[in-house]
């Protein structure tokens, strides 16, 4: 269940990133509340992760499912850049994380 866990944090970092974006410097009620929604979340599936997943692999999964998730989310909803060079980076942070799961427990 760790790694389900895990996923689950991730996703919801990716949420309150977006959420954050959305609440433009927490002036908005609505998508504010759901950033901190989202962020309590993240934290405490990533907490309960972190029973059974080593701290550093589960922490740069969290952070690598945020990253990459994050400016998927950016490229699709808000018009950043997909240059070539920014999704091979992408790709190798996505190579990175299925590293970690292949090599933990």
């Amino acid at each position: 269940m760790g790694w389900v866990f895990l996923a689950i944090a991730g996703a919801l970092e990716v949420s309150f990133t977006t959420a954050l974006k959305y609440a433009e410097g927490f002036t908005k009620l609505v998508p504010s509340l759901l950033f901190l929604v989202a962020y309590a979340g993240s934290a405490w599936f990533l907490a309960q992760a972190v029973k059974t997943i080593p701290l550093g692999t589960a922490y740069a999964v969290w952070t690598g499912i945020g990253a990459v998730g994050t400016a998927i989310i950016g490229i699709a909803l808000f018009g950043e850049p997909a240059t070539a060079l920014r999704l091979l980076f992408l790709a190798v942070i996505v190579g990175g994380i299925v590293g970690l799961k292949l090599v933990s427990a």
